[in-house]
């Protein structure tokens, strides 16, 4: 059954039907849109490979039983495994977010939209294999809408305030692209839309003590993996639910939303791929990005000052109200899980080491005392116009302000950062540096020839887009 040219059927939610019809008549005209998600890929892959050094996030990896592996099926970077594209989609996502250094989009709700590149590239790759005419070009296209339908609607629907994670956006929009990418006719696509609103929706316990937990590393992966199933279950004809989201007592919004349907302040475009946050120095939570840069500036200051961490009575940080949500914590912090998400750790880590790596969460770091004693010594104040600013459309800032005052008296003037390194305010500085940290990461698992291939072909936008995407996969074979 068709819903006809008009883009309308009776019965079926109105906010599936936007949907649909971005997915299928939108085509993204920006340049600033393919560059910037030409970036977001390489980017998102270099986090994906650094993450294969950790042995928490590979055990994860793989066929589910021993031995599936799938002729043809998608390939994970870094790894040899070739899989079907559910578990494909899994393990992709799951490196992608792994060390909590891929983009950031920051709203009502927060995100990580690159999340979604675990189901693009692991469909895309599988189809390529089997006899698609996919370029990356797809893979690109899918990219800008993914982070479009995700990035919009959290503007101004927060899902974290009713309990529920930001991977349910993940699953919404890898669900949308997936269907691109199995041609999906629109039936089909409103189908698979609506099971993503009557599948349950992961909850953010992970996220927040006292049961912060690794599960938040690879619940992108899970959003992704679960995306392609609802997907596939919807190509095969399987009827979908035109009331998912306002049917009175059963929808999503009566039972998960407190009764509120979605709000929208604009229509969907390419704004989001074109105002994502980069996370270019640092692998922490985009919250506390401009607060480490701060913690970088007065740990030097320090040093030139030949004042000590020791001598520091405490340090206030003047923040906004989704800093104080998300990661202003006090007391024992159990992993690293824990740690990435907490301001006074991540300011700590500098002040006193003069850097902040993915290394820096693991216990034998977080051994040191000195963390611990420094990190009860900060405390963080909401400055209502940075809350402001962090939600005004025009500015977006993500700002932090360190002030340092010491026992004998004595205070350091706040250094305040409002917009961090790989902010579009910053792009023009921050571009040069997430290439050179694609480097780093390419270099951590392939040779030299390997690296001057995948960078002929990364970093060139013509040369990249015109790639069938299997052989841009099987570069980045491990």
């Amino acid at each position: 059954m068709s819903i006809g040219d008009d883009n309308t059927r009776p019965g079926w939610d109105a906010e599936l039907l936007q949907i649909t019809r971005y997915l299928h008549d939108f085509e993204p005209v920006s340049p600033l849109a393919w560059q910037t998600a030409r970036h977001m890929l390489i980017d998102s892959l270099g986090c994906a490979l650094e993450a294969l050094e950790y042995p928490a996030c590979t055990k994860l990896l793989g066929p589910l039983v021993p031995g599936a592996t799938l002729a043809n099926g998608a390939r994970v970077p870094g790894t040899a495994y070739q899989l079907d594209p559910v578990k494909a989609a899994f393990d992709i996502g799951a490196t992608i977010r792994w060390l909590d250094y891929n983009d950031t989009w920051l709203a009502a709700e927060w995100g990580h939209p690159s999340d979604n590149l675990g189901a693009i590239l692991a469909v895309a790759d599988w189809r390529s294999r089997n006899g698609a005419a996919l370029t990356m070009r797809d893979v690109l296209e899918c990219a800008i809408k993914a982070h479009e339908l995700q990035g919009i609607i959290a503007i101004r629907n927060s899902f974290n305030q009713v309990g529920l994670d930001h991977v349910a956006l993940v699953k919404l929009a890898s669900t949308a692209v997936t269907c691109k990418l199995l041609e999906l006719d629109r039936e089909r696509t409103l189908a698979a839309l609506s099971q993503v609103f009557v599948d349950g929706q992961s909850l953010r316990t992970y996220r927040h003590a006292p049961n912060t937990g690794s599960r938040k590393s690879w619940a992108a992966g899970d959003a992704c993996a679960r995306a392609v199933r609802l997907a596939l279950i919807a190509q095969t004809g399987e009827m979908g639910y035109p009331g998912a989201l306002t049917a009175p007592a059963w929808g999503f919004y009566d039972v998960s939303f407190q009764g509120r349907p979605f709000r929208f302040d604009r229509n969907f475009g390419s704004y989001v791929i074109e105002n994502v946050l980069f996370k270019i120095s640092y692998p922490a939570e985009f919250h506390a990005q401009t607060a480490v840069e701060a913690a970088m500036t007065v740990h030097h200051a320090l040093k030139a000052a030949g004042r000590r961490v020791e001598d520091i009575e405490k340090i206030v940080i003047r923040t906004h109200a989704a800093c104080l949500r998300i990661i202003d914590k006090h007391g024992p912090l159990d992993n690293p899980a824990d740690r990435d998400h907490c301001i006074q750790y991540m300011v700590a880590v500098p002040l006193l080491l003069g850097h902040l790596t993915a290394a820096d969460y693991e216990d034998t770091v977080a051994a040191d005392p000195r963390i611990d004693a420094l990190r009860a010594r900060i405390r963080c104040v909401e400055e209502p116009q940075f809350t402001a600013d962090y939600h005004d459309p025009d500015k977006r800032s993500i700002a932090n302000g360190l002030t340092v005052h010491f026992n004998d008296g004595s205070v350091l003037d706040e250094v305040l950062v409002e917009y961090p390194l790989g902010h579009r305010r910053r792009r023009a500085d921050g571009i040069p540096l997430l290439e050179e940290k694609f480097r780093r990461n390419l270099a951590r698992r392939f040779d030299a020839g390997r690296q001057q291939r995948i960078l002929a072909a990364a970093l060139d936008q013509a040369t990249l887009e015109a790639m069938p995407v299997r052989d841009f996969m099987d570069l980045l074979a491990g």
